[in-house]
């Protein structure tokens, strides 16, 4: 059977794709959960049209996100953390964190979007980047200093 999935469904295609499945496996799975809907004539035509608006609505999408990662890899950022005698943090910056002080600056950057591997431990000058849409990444610069 073959249906239009209208939601993405892991190792079986995207929202929009046409796909050839079991009936079985439509009739218990994917339809009853609206996860797709036949392909019919009438339904693969209308996919086509929603395709062309979803395709020129995420192409404004990255635009947006081309020109805010421009702003945030020419901004620096600080934060100020406490140490002990030798400098040693009490704790550590996360993503958590330095979603905070984007957020504080007027950038709306989510923690998940910060691609920080381990959570910075010392004081200095950390390069951290930020994944703003699939096809776009940049990297802020974020000072990290004691109070």
């Amino acid at each position: 059977m073959e249906l239009i999935l209208s939601h993405d469904i892991d190792k079986l295609g995207k929202a929009g794709q046409v796909v050839k499945v079991t009936d079985g496996y439509a009739r218990n799975f994917i339809l009853p959960q609206k996860k797709g809907y036949p392909a019919t004539p009438a339904n693969i035509k209308r996919i086509e049209q929603e395709k062309i608006k979803r395709l020129a609505g995420e192409q404004k999408i990255k635009k947006e996100m081309e020109a805010l990662a421009e702003k945030l890899a020419k901004a620096s950022f600080t934060v100020s953390v406490e140490t002990n005698d030798l400098e040693k943090l009490y704790g550590s910056v996360t993503d958590q964190d330095i979603s905070k002080i984007l957020q504080a600056e007027g950038y709306p950057i989510e923690k998940k979007a910060i691609l920080l591997e381990n959570p910075i431990a010392e004081l200095g000058i950390y390069e951290v980047p930020i994944k703003l849409h699939q096809d776009v990444t940049t990297k802020i610069r974020l000072w990290v200093t004691k109070k």
